[in-house]
Parts: structure tokens; sequence; C-alpha cells
């Protein structure tokens, strides 16, 4: 299925390593023109280098920002366009936050969680939107967390910002559906990422389990009996991302192996 994504240029945000580094590849792969920003300029080359031996693309740029710092994101879209000619898709994507409970947490904890998690989305989306107004295929993609819809223990800072971010998509998605720009938001669960692996570490710390351990309960919470991949996130996200699917907006896609059991 060809995806219309050939030549299109991409801006992929938190590139640098797991869900992020697996969606600016799919892109890649796909034959676009890609941007990878993130704030480990080593990781953003070794992935590049990566990409360059799979595909032969010459055709990215890698981009060290800290998502957190207006100026440098506003630096980041300027470079990005004025090297590609524009903006077809931006995928907003961020580090997590702290794990915690409630009583745990300081409000420099909250504020660096909302800087990350919300505002980096957010000063993205503003930055970009003038550039995105002028492609005929325009789409928006935010990486939020089945926490969003089902609180994870120990998660409090990502439980209430990831919310905040698909509420802010989908009312994104109200707002710019009548200029012919779609967007849309992919809900990831437990996946085998660098993260999930440090989360289910500490867990297993606290518990006196194994990491295996964590990982065999997380697995038996799906009904695939197993965690996804950050390749098969990957495909889920560039589909939901591309031109091929041009009446999809609005949409908060699950990501999940079926351990979200509610039917809405």
């Amino acid at each position: 299925m060809d995806l219309g994504l050939k030549d299109r240029v991409v801006l992929v945000a938190g590139a640098s390593r797991g869900l992020g580094a697996a969606t600016a590849r799919q892109f890649a792969r796909e034959g676009a023109k890609v941007v990878m920003a993130a704030r480990n300029r080593e990781a953003l080359v070794r992935l590049q280098e990566d990409i360059y031996r799979e595909t032969g693309s010459q055709s990215m740029m890698v981009l060290p920002t800290d998502l957190t710092q207006g100026d440098q994101v506003e630096t980041l879209i300027h470079h990005a366009t004025a090297r590609f000619g524009g903006l077809d898709i931006l995928v907003t994507n961020c580090g997590g936050p702290a794990t915690g409970h409630f009583v745990d947490l300081s409000m420099a904890q909250w504020q660096h969680a909302a800087d990350t998690v919300l505002f980096s989305v957010v000063r993205l989306i503003q930055t970009a939107l003038p550039h995105l107004r002028k492609s005929p295929v325009a789409s928006i993609l935010t990486f939020s967390s089945n926490s969003a819809r089902q609180p994870v223990e120990n998660m409090m800072l990502a439980n209430s910002l990831r919310l905040a971010v698909v509420g802010l998509t989908k009312t994104l998605a109200l707002e710019l559906g009548g200029e012919g720009i779609r967007v849309n938001s992919i809900l990831p669960a437990w996946t085998q990422t660098e993260r999930v692996t440090e989360i289910l570490t500490a867990r297993a710390a606290k518990k006196g389990s194994t990491l295996a351990d964590e990982i065999a309960h997380q697995a038996e919470e799906t009904s695939l009996g197993r965690l996804g991949t950050p390749e098969e996130f990957a495909r889920a996200a560039v589909f939901l991302a591309s031109p091929a699917v041009p009446f999809m907006t609005g949409v908060m896609l699950g990501f999940d192996g079926g351990i979200y059991k509610a039917t809405l």
C-alpha cells in the first residue's frame, strides 16, 4: 500500500531512541524527507547513519533540540523548513516524566513534567503551524499514552499530563479541520523500549522481583500475551499520520495489545 509519503517532509521530535527513533526510521523507509530532533546529538547521528545504511536515503537532517526551550524550537522549525522547503507532517514526542505517587512529587517536578510532556507539544505545534498550513497533506500526530485513559500505578505525572495532550489533540482536530489539517494521537501501552525497561527495572527492585518477572506480568495483561515492539508501533503511527487516510482526524489510536478493556 502506497502511503503517499514519498518526498513529504516529516519532523519527528524525541527521535533519539525508542518509539521516536522507530517512527523516524519507518518514515524514511516510506521515502519521506525526515528531520529528527532530540537533545542527544550522538544518538541522532547514530540513527541517521543506521537509516542511511538501510535505505540509502540522504534526505535526512538531525537537529539537537531541547523541546522545553522556545528559542531552540524556533531554530528547529526554521532550519527544518529552510532545508526541505516546507513541512507536511509534525510528530510530537518527548521523554516520559518521573514516576511517583502524588504525595511524593514536588511542585518543581510537576512544572518540569508539564514543560516536557505538555508545553513542548504546544510549543512545537504553535511554531510549526504556519508551515503546515501551506501543505496540501498537513498532519499532526501526538504521542500520548494508554495511561491517559487507564491510569498506571505510580505514574501520577504521566497519567495526568498525557491526558492533557489527548485533550489538546482532540480540540485541535476540531479547530484545524476546516483548514484541512488532520490532528491525531497514538496511545501506546507497554512496548519494548528503554523507558519501559527502566520503569520495570525500578519496579522489580522495589518489589524484590526481577525484570523478567515484571515483563512477564505486564505481558499477561495483554490479550496477545506479549509486549509490543517499537517497529510495530512505528508502522501504526506512520499510517495514521500519512496522506493515505485523509478522513481520519481526532483519532486516539490505542496501541496496547488489548490491555485497555473498555468498550469505548
